[in-house]
């Protein structure tokens, strides 16, 4: 954070102090109860329903207290200041937009059912050689976290990268008030949090909210490939509008993509030109996903040679398609990562390729949030592996054994077996695993039984 005096905090508030001292420097910035950490020089913002602990505050100091209750002092606290404003809500979003516009740099912001995390490190693998870049830590994407990720911009920082976090209707536009990014992408629309969204269509409205959240003059980097993208609402956009993907429209566009070794080969095509270019990691997925981070670093200023360069020594996240030797020689495609019916079907469309010859054997949990859909989705799922050529499916969870019922019904001759949860399986089917076995486990986010199922199969 760049460190802001508490009398110039009080101009952009036109706030009244109570108690304190106005010449020292904020530090730091949290929601009071919201953000857990409580620093030395931290602003915080106190709700009227919350209760202050002025002798922690006193002794964390020197503290900033910015609230609309009425504040009784309980005793002498000379380390706090206590700014009172009219509107707590009003203040703390008038302090995001000071903050924000205190730094004219690009601020990437990413949403999609599949892929964000990706481009996301993608875009900060590329740049982070000769710039520094400022982004969001792993997957953690939570409208609250979005506050603390903002105040890590500083006066060093050169481009910042963030991913929303999306469980509900309004996340995506929340975090654009804060980010107000220059570049917003979507990476793809499938299906997931419809829980929070109702159904599909509102879903993606939901995703919509990142194209009315770009700053005036901003960019919206878009899939021409993807289908609910199509249905985006986008007509307004006063912006600049760059597609990616296979489609002929796109301005980043993909040809002769071919498995090799390690990744993905492909020609890109960026208006009468035609680069090499190879993505570490399997599927015409990731090729996507890197069409978006080079749109995205194109369009930052980075010549596309470089940035293509640059990809070639990107290292996927664990549990992301991850491959690693197996039991009794076989070999295991942890994609435990995350589970919706879009990151499945691009797994089963990776085990199409380098599954041939093998016994495929599918290991897949429960997909949560899918609201009133949850049977609907995990059938379609199990009609897509009955097409396919599938030694066994193995489905963990009482959502998941909807996967396995509808392959069964379709006719799938996989050998099938279903389990409530995953601590029934033991050794049960170990007798299944040889060197010719390629096997894809996939279960519910962060599910902590699944990941170490997966961990026992690997060697």
């Amino acid at each position: 954070m760049r460190p802001l005096v508490v009398s110039e905090i009080l101009k952009v508030l036109k706030g009244r102090i109570i108690t304190g001292a106005v010449d020292w420097e904020v530090k730091d910035v949290i929601y009071y109860k919201r953000h857990e950490h409580v620093n030395r020089n931290t602003l915080l913002f106190v709700s009227r329903s919350d209760e202050i602990n002025w002798a922690m505050m006193n002794k964390k100091g020197p503290s900033l207290i910015v609230t609309d209750k009425v504040v009784k002092l309980t005793g002498v606290y000379p380390n706090v200041t206590v700014m009172q404003v009219d509107s707590l809500v009003q203040s703390y979003w008038k302090f995001m937009n000071y903050y924000r516009n205190l730094f004219q740099i690009p601020v990437v912001t990413i949403t999609g059912t599949c892929g964000k995390t990706t481009v996301k490190d993608m875009i900060r693998h590329i740049l982070q050689s000769t710039w520094n870049v400022h982004s969001s830590v792993s997957s953690q994407n939570e409208p609250r976290r979005s506050l603390p990720y903002l105040m890590g911009i500083d006066d060093h920082t050169e481009a910042a990268v963030f991913e929303h976090g999306l469980g509900n209707t309004g996340n995506i536009k929340h975090q654009c008030m804060i980010y107000q990014p220059t570049i917003g992408i979507i990476t793809t629309i499938g299906v997931h949090h419809l829980d929070g969204c109702g159904d599909l269509e509102g879903y993606i409205r939901a995703k919509e909210e990142i194209v009315g959240g770009i700053r005036e003059g901003g960019t919206l980097i878009l899939n021409a490939d993807d289908q609910n993208t199509k249905k985006l609402r986008i007509s307004n956009f006063k912006g600049k509008i760059i597609y990616f993907g296979t489609a002929d429209k796109s301005h980043f566009k993909a040809s002769q993509i071919k498995y090799g070794i390690g990744g993905m080969d492909f020609i890109l095509h960026t208006g009468n030109r035609t680069h090499r270019a190879f993505i570490p990691g399997y599927g015409e997925h990731q090729v996507s996903n890197a069409l978006a981070a080079l749109a995205a670093v194109h369009e930052m200023g980075m010549d596309v040679n470089t940035a293509i360069s640059r990809l070639k020594t990107f290292k996927n996240m664990n549990r992301h398609l991850e491959f690693s030797k197996g039991i009794q020689g076989s070999t295991i495609i942890d994609d435990t990562w995350t589970n919706n019916p879009t990151s499945v079907e691009a797994a089963l469309k990776v085990l199409d390729s380098v599954g041939k010859d093998k016994n495929v054997i599918l290991i897949l949990g429960d997909i949560n949030r899918l609201g009133n859909f949850e049977r609907r989705y995990h059938r379609e799922i199990g009609s897509m592996i009955a097409k396919r050529n599938i030694s066994a499916l193995i489905t963990i969870g009482k959502k998941a054994v909807e996967i396995a019922r509808q392959a069964s019904r379709d006719g799938s001759t996989a050998n099938i077996m279903s389990f409530e949860n995953v601590n029934e399986i033991g050794d049960k089917v170990d007798h299944l695993f040889d060197e010719k076995s390629i096997v894809l486990i996939k279960g519910p986010m962060s599910s902590r039984g699944m990941i170490e199922f997966a961990k026992r199969l690997k060697k």
